[in-house]
């Protein structure tokens, strides 16, 4: 029960607030009074969390409050079945997916050979992706990964920042670094990116290239040009896979230059064998104010344009 509901009832607590309905505990036995439908909705919680339990999986308010989210969507898929699906171990933990539409996207990676996936700050699209990498190499479906991103010059020129070419570029491409450190054995990083098996490199690096038997991940893809994204998805050779993530709110690109990646959705929709997959701000796995914050910035770009936030927002993605 302490796992159940948390230590001094902090779950319990959470699930009150989220549910008009008494919850009484005694002992090993939990009863709800309150109108049937949302009575069965508490009951539905409590099978799916002791469901997870049984999985393995440790209960925090965020679990807690991301399967109340599920269930009262009625998606019809279990929300144990999204939150006890493990994408890779490493390091002592498990990576998971934390919401249906981040299965989705995990699901339409293995299934598919090109996947993009278009959605806000926080929503895990490169983690889950460089994840997917880690696995498929150390399961031998690859035999390198390569990492990507155009270096877009954001307030400084690179040709005023101080150092060599690869430390005027670097910062652009830590954060796949920092990914990859959560995944993999620190000591082992250089010794894989000097034989090869992992790359990392700005999008410029691209170009003229073959690759085979690889995983492919564009990070940042709002910042390519339309010719840069055409460039980059005829990279690719036999047995690759590709994943494109971006967010098409966040274009750092010169005034008038459109994103390659609002235009590849318009030239790539329905074909066979690539898949769209769009994450809102229900699925950001950062501090919940970060979801607010996006919400709040499609509002704000709703009253200026003149549209609902939701038109914009489809729209955008």
């Amino acid at each position: 029960m302490v796992s159940l509901l948390g230590s001094r009832d902090e779950l319990l607590h959470v699930i009150e607030k989220a549910f008009d309905a008494d919850i009484h505990v005694r002992g090993n036995e939990i009863t709800v009074t309150g109108a049937a439908e949302e009575s069965e909705r508490v009951a539905g919680l409590f099978e799916e969390l002791t469901r997870l339990l049984a999985g393995g999986a440790e209960l925090t308010t965020d679990s807690v409050e991301r399967v109340v989210t599920m269930l009262r969507r009625k998606s019809g898929v279990r929300p144990a079945d999204v939150l006890t699906l493990d994408i890779l171990s490493a390091r002592g933990r498990t990576i998971r997916p934390k919401t249906l539409n981040q299965k989705r996207y995990v699901d339409a990676i293995d299934a598919h050979t090109i996947v993009f996936c278009i959605g806000p700050a926080g929503t895990g699209k490169t983690y889950l992706a460089m994840a997917k990498a880690v696995k498929a190499l150390q399961a031998k479906e690859v035999s390198r990964i390569i990492l990507t991103r155009p270096a877009v010059e954001a307030g400084e020129r690179l040709g005023f920042l101080p150092g060599t070419l690869y430390e005027k570029i670097d910062p652009y491409l830590r954060p796949l670094y920092d990914a990859l450190h959560d995944m993999l054995d620190p000591d082992s990083i250089p010794r894989l990116i000097a034989a090869g098996t992992i790359e990392v490199a700005p999008l410029a690096y691209m170009r003229g290239r073959t690759l085979n038997d690889s995983f492919i991940i564009l990070d940042e893809a709002q910042n390519t040009s339309a010719e840069q994204m055409k460039m980059f998805l005829t990279r690719f050779g036999f047995g690759s896979k590709i994943v494109v993530t971006g967010d098409v709110t966040q274009v750092d690109l010169p005034t008038g230059q459109t994103s390659g990646l609002r235009i590849v959705q318009d030239i790539l929709e329905g074909l066979d064998d690539v898949h769209f997959s769009r994450l809102t701000s229900h699925d950001v796995v950062r501090h919940r104010l970060v979801g607010d914050i996006v919400d709040a910035y499609d509002r704000y770009d709703a009253r200026v344009r003149g549209t609902s936030p939701p038109q914009r927002r489809k729209r955008a993605q």
